[in-house]
């Protein structure tokens, strides 16, 4: 399976290990590598702000992805944040996700698991808006 990347003007990609970055005008990249650990910087989390439940898991990807963790660690611990996730995130969207994203992680593709990981952040950020009043 094929990963697609649409890059805007400028934007920055880190492909194993290897932070690039497009020219003026978009562009759409096509990896074919199955196992290549691909992160787009805007994307990034930085330690100090992985200060919730799903941005610590995303985190986690993100260090697998970046080659900055040893992988098999790496997908046990993204495996075992899913699995708290899912204890509170019920909804069916959010299992869904979280279902892909697990599967995502069995088959090694982190890059996927992290990109379904992040559509959880804005109703991550309403329950804690939400729990805070």
């Amino acid at each position: 399976m094929s990963l697609v990347l649409k890059l805007g003007p400028r934007e920055r990609v880190m492909i194993n290990g290897v932070v690039m970055e497009n020219g003026d005008r978009r562009t759409r990249l096509q990896i074919i590598t199955p196992d290549a650990k691909v992160l787009r910087l805007r994307d990034a989390i930085h330690p100090e702000e992985a200060t919730t439940p799903v941005r610590r898991v995303c985190y986690v990807a993100q260090l697998v992805l970046a080659g900055e963790a040893d992988a098999e660690e790496g997908r046990r611990q993204i495996l075992r944040g899913i699995e708290q996730l899912a204890q509170v995130f019920r909804d069916d969207e959010s299992s869904a996700r979280l279902g892909e994203a697990r599967e995502a992680v069995a088959e090694g593709r982190i890059y996927h698991a992290l990109r379904g990981l992040r559509g959880l952040l804005p109703r991550e950020a309403r329950l804690l808006a939400a729990a805070a009043h």
